[in-house]
């Protein structure tokens, strides 16, 4: 339920993408939040403790370093967070953003999260900045495969079945540069430029995350962002809606069909 102050900035953002024929969303781990997946730290809350059972941080656990000297290591921890996550689906926010997808001239998708939800909701043009924890490929060879869960993998770490090397997940683990596909795809859509940016359930942290907003900021372009808490992106964005971002999403789409 919202406020009268919360409802005037929503009757604003709805205003706002109306008016809009070209819009980026970036969404982070707080969009996937109402499906159940935890949030960040470690996939929030699995691994709040400061070192993991090894006596290692979780972003030790898992960074490319740690995966390339001992992957059975890097695997553990993986596992655990798909297997904690397993059985979670797209919720209400990314079936209200494929919906909304089909008012706009284009309507981008730029996410961190790795679980494939906005593209399994409907949505189309999705660049996935940090990978998909269900797509394995081989560090050796061109071996690449989709798993629906990782309860079909025998052994960990999975090896190659076409040269036996150790396959991993199609994710960047810390201290991995992003993958050049997805740089090259999020570098064309901001040259092509766009006339709102939103920014749903992420802190921002990331240079990649904030430039988009600030750049649209600059430019005197409509700048939304839908999160609990207030972040260091906050004082860039002409509204701010400190909401869950399901029933957000949803109430946005409706006031788009109200107008339609």
């Amino acid at each position: 339920m919202y406020s009268r102050t919360d409802t005037d900035e929503m009757q604003q953002a709805a205003a706002m993408l109306g008016q809009a024929r070209r819009v980026l969303v970036i969404t982070g781990a707080g969009m996937s939040a109402d499906s159940g997946l935890p949030t960040y730290r470690g996939v929030g809350g699995l691994y709040d403790r400061e070192l993991t059972a090894d006596g290692i941080s979780i972003e030790q656990a898992l960074s490319g370093d740690t995966f390339e000297r001992d992957p059975g290591l890097s695997w553990k921890y993986i596992a655990e967070i798909e297997r904690a996550c397993r059985g979670a689906r797209p919720n209400d926010g990314h079936r209200a953003l494929a919906a909304m997808a089909r008012r706009f001239e284009r309507f981008c998708v730029l996410t961190q999260n790795v679980d494939g939800f906005h593209q399994s909701a409907g949505s189309r043009d999705v660049i996935e900045m940090h990978g998909a924890i269900h797509r394995l490929k081989c560090t050796r060879c061109h071996w690449r495969t989709a798993v629906e869960d990782y309860a079909r993998i025998d052994t960990l770490p999975p090896a190659c079945p076409d040269c036996g090397a150790v396959v991993r997940p199609d994710v960047v683990l810390f201290g991995e540069v992003l993958p050049d596909r997805a740089v090259a795809r999020y570098d064309q859509a901001l040259g092509e430029g766009f006339d709102l940016v939103m920014i749903v359930g992420t802190s921002a942290v990331f240079p990649y995350i904030a430039a988009p907003v600030q750049q649209a900021a600059m430019q005197r372009r409509a700048t939304l962002e839908i999160n609990p808490q207030r972040t260091d992106i906050s004082d860039y964005c002409d509204v701010c809606l400190q909401t869950g971002a399901a029933a957000t999403l949803v109430a946005l789409e409706q006031a788009l069909q109200a107008a339609a």
